[in-house]
């Protein structure tokens, strides 16, 4: 089987999208594309990141050791793991497990969404703030679905009002779930509910990161 730079696996609740506050079963792997301004990553993501070589299998027979069902592959952007189609495979051929990738964009998802019994995506555009979205590829819309969510995360007045044009642009709330969340100590959640309210935000969800309310927000492996 084919071998993965893993920064870390551990159990813990999802601390945002569809799943959050349930148990899930976190894949972080090394390694990202993308310099977003507000990462808290970083340690992950560098070519000289500290990762462990670790098989599919080896993921395997964790997973059915922890018998958790909600798997989330993280990173990083696990998309750009060398053979991960092989990993996703393999996932899917546990029908038990509900397998969400975390991912940030750029990277096509039309080969990974034609998987059968294939993984639900949480795609995270990233706005201005984020000094990344020239990197976005918006034909990742075309691809999700009502299981997948779209995230955008905001910065500043700017980003909110970016997402809201995106968000019309494309018709994300008739193809996914749509949720905002907030750059951590970067915005107050208040101006995003107050957005919402005055720009009739319906079927919108803002969203925390609970994992930074539960434990410190820097602390790893939660």
């Amino acid at each position: 089987m084919s071998n993965y730079k893993v920064a870390e696996i551990f159990s813990s609740i999802n601390g945002e999208g569809p799943r959050q506050g349930q148990l899930a079963l976190f894949i972080r792997m090394q390694g990202c594309n993308l310099d977003c301004s507000y990462c808290d990553t970083q340690w992950a993501n560098g070519e000289d990141a500290r990762f462990h070589w670790t098989s599919a299998e080896e993921i395997m027979d964790l997973v059915r050791q922890m018998q958790i069902r909600n798997i989330t592959l993280t990173g990083g952007e696990p998309l750009c793991q060398e053979n991960i189609m092989d990993l996703l495979l393999t996932l899917a051929a546990e029908p038990w497990l509900r397998v969400e990738i975390e991912t940030n964009g750029s990277v096509p998802l039309k080969p990974f969404a034609q998987i059968q019994n294939a993984p639900s995506f949480n795609m995270d555009y990233k706005l201005p703030g984020s000094g990344m979205e020239h990197a976005m590829l918006t034909e990742n819309f075309d691809v999700l679905s009502d299981k997948d969510t779209v995230k955008f995360v905001v910065k500043d007045y700017g980003d909110l009002q970016r997402s809201h044009d995106l968000i019309r642009e494309y018709g994300l709330k008739d193809k996914c779930r749509v949720f905002l969340s907030p750059v951590y100590g970067e915005i107050d959640p208040e101006e995003i509910v107050n957005f919402m309210k005055d720009n009739h935000m319906n079927d919108v969800t803002m969203q925390l990161q609970i994992h930074k309310v539960i434990w410190d927000s820097r602390m790893r492996g939660v």
